[in-house]
């Protein structure tokens, strides 16, 4: 009776154990998602400016920037536009650099006109859509990046950003040595 007794006990905490190193290894794993997370790094693209100029990621690498991907037929990215160039505005001095680059199915002549028009501020690139794949295939518009000085991603926002959450993560980045 006795090796029933520790056969059946036996069978009881296996499945008991499983679900502990199963729950550990969830919690190894989520862990590390979070803490690597942040460390994404920028990826190696060229954007090519209205005026034909490339710009590429490397050359922007010592400063903090967004890449704003959006287009002219998208509604929230009308909408955010206007704080995009009020944020791009408040922090310029500092040293803030911004790419808007309008998605590959966005007519050029629409994003020229939407461009000349709003007097955008900063630097707007059409994509061939290689930029939107390099940065993780960027399908939903509107998707921002805030990169650092050292080139990682520290934020990607999809959709409008919440820009009180953004003015805060650009003068952190901005201020850092």
């Amino acid at each position: 009776m006795s090796s029933i007794t520790s056969t059946s006990a036996v069978t009881r905490t296996n499945p008991l154990r499983y679900l502990i190193i199963a729950a550990v290894a969830i919690a190894i794993g989520v862990a590390g998602y979070f803490a690597f997370a942040g460390q994404q790094r920028v990826p190696d693209a060229t954007f090519t400016l209205l005026s034909g100029q490339k710009v590429t990621t490397a050359d922007l690498k010592g400063k903090v920037y967004l890449v704003n991907f959006w287009a002219t037929s998208c509604d929230t990215c009308m909408k955010e536009m206007p704080q995009m160039v009020q944020t791009y505005n408040r922090f310029k001095g500092k040293g803030l650099e911004f790419v808007a680059v309008a998605m590959s199915y966005d007519a050029p002549m629409y994003v020229t006109n939407y461009t000349q028009t709003r007097q955008l501020p900063f630097k707007v690139a059409m994509d061939d859509g290689s930029a939107a794949k390099q940065f993780g295939n960027v399908q939903l518009t509107p998707t921002t990046f805030l990169v650092d000085k050292d080139g990682k991603i520290l934020k990607r926002y999809v959709g409008e950003p919440q820009f009180a959450e953004l003015d805060q993560l650009l003068e952190k980045a901005l201020n850092a040595t």
